[in-house]
């Protein structure tokens, strides 16, 4: 069964990233930039609307491949945020990755939009173990991490490169 859209609750929901939604994450992107730029390294480069579209395009082609699941959080149909996997049928695995527009933050969204993927994987795809990395010093993403029942399973010493910094990583794990 495909991922195409997801009721969150509260007029929350999950949808599938397509070619329609570039401009408003395009737009929602540049408006957290400074935020982003904190914690990702994709945040430092050139952010055009063509780099998004191409971007999605490739998230689209591994969706189809069954090696991603690429999805916006949306709030009363307005895109707010990013959740997404990076799929190992093989191994039976799933990296998950999330954020959120700061005006956004606070509602429950992303801990809600990580059980759902969690679900949908596990039940779908056959996923048995999901991981999620974040910076030590990121608490925000760590508090969704263990709320959504992941735990600490170590951390890796200046792992992330995000501009010219190195961050200490922070591994999450949850099986079934």
């Amino acid at each position: 069964m495909a991922f195409l859209e997801h009721d969150l609750g509260g007029g929350a929901a999950l949808a599938l990233r397509d070619l329609g939604t570039v401009a408003e994450s395009h737009r929602l992107t540049v408006a957290n930039l400074d935020r982003l730029r904190v914690w990702e390294d994709w945040a430092h480069g050139e952010q055009t609307e063509e780099a998004a579209r191409a971007y999605t395009r490739s998230q689209l082609a591994a969706f189809a491949e069954g090696r991603s699941l690429p999805l916006t959080i949306l709030q009363d149909r307005v895109i707010v945020g990013s959740v997404g996997a990076r799929i190992d049928l093989q191994r039976e695995t799933a990296e998950l990755g999330y954020w959120i527009d700061q005006a956004a933050e606070g509602r429950g969204l992303v801990t809600r939009s990580v059980l759902a993927v969690v679900e949908h994987l596990r039940t779908e795809r056959g996923v048995q173990r999901f991981e999620i990395r974040t910076a030590v010093h990121n608490r925000r993403s760590r508090a969704v991490a263990e709320r959504s029942g992941f735990e600490l399973e170590g951390v890796l010493h200046a792992a992330f490169r995000v501009g010219a910094a190195r961050h200490d990583v922070a591994i999450y794990g949850r099986t079934g």
